[in-house]
């Protein structure tokens, strides 16, 4: 019997590489987003594998209807990806992109992470990944929402992975916290890019291998080290 997989954000970037490896390795993905014209691009790749959700995770609602349906049709839920995320600088702390990135990687995110968490509950196991980000480590002027954010979704997926050890079912929870990836949320040339085919290898690795968290690439683990312990007026000159 063939594994099931939903990517929540993979109409571009590192959710749209993942599904391929996914299906590549033998899964049937869905594949969510809010341009569905993209979503049909990567079907046409392998009709047969991947199945197309046009779906915006920033109505709450929503997402509840579309993950029952997604139920009702693959029955059993391997693994659920959530990629989908927002970054936009916001030098004057405009509300409006202050609140998207909030809704988009908070509001957003936590309603997946609760609806795949009690299915995987219910159905005795699975797999739940985040994609976070070494932002999560320390605040940024520049960007202040977006690193609060990832700040969150550190802590909360950890939460889970607390409860999914305490779980009767087998559950796992990922915590995957990219660096800087050669993607359209890359804010500007920054140091130590990695392609998006290294780190999407690499975070398929981390899935497979079922890790609690991840820095990809490799040298984010150093790295992050290092800023958690950087005095505050050093991490502002950068």
């Amino acid at each position: 019997m063939g594994k099931n997989a939903i990517v929540f954000g993979a109409t571009s970037g590192i959710g749209k590489e993942l599904a391929k490896l996914l299906v590549e390795d033998g899964y049937k993905v869905v594949i969510t987003g809010r341009r569905e014209e993209k979503l049909k691009e990567i079907q046409k790749d392998n009709s047969n594998n991947y199945v197309i959700k046009k779906h915006d995770v920033t109505e709450l609602d929503s997402s509840e209807k579309v993950f029952k349906e997604l139920i009702d049709e693959l029955k059993t839920i391997d693994l659920v990806v959530y990629s989908s995320g927002m970054a936009e600088p916001n030098y004057d702390l405009e509300w409006k992109k202050e609140n998207l990135t909030l809704q988009t990687n908070v509001l957003g995110a936590v309603k997946i992470y609760g609806l795949a968490y009690n299915f995987f509950k219910q159905q005795g196991f699975g797999h739940l990944v985040g994609i976070s980000s070494v932002a999560g480590i320390r605040g940024n002027r520049h960007v202040p929402a977006y690193f609060a954010s990832k700040a969150f979704q550190n802590n909360y997926l950890e939460s889970l992975w607390m409860k999914a050890k305490r779980s009767k079912a087998d559950i796992y929870v990922t915590d995957i916290a990219p660096g800087f990836v050669d993607t359209k949320l890359a804010l500007g040339d920054t140091f130590g890019m990695a392609s998006l085919d290294k780190a999407t290898k690499q975070i398929y690795s981390a899935i497979k291998r079922k890790k609690k968290k991840v820095y990809i690439t490799k040298r984010w683990s150093a790295i992050a080290l290092m800023m958690r312990i950087l005095p505050a007026s050093l991490i502002m000159k950068t």
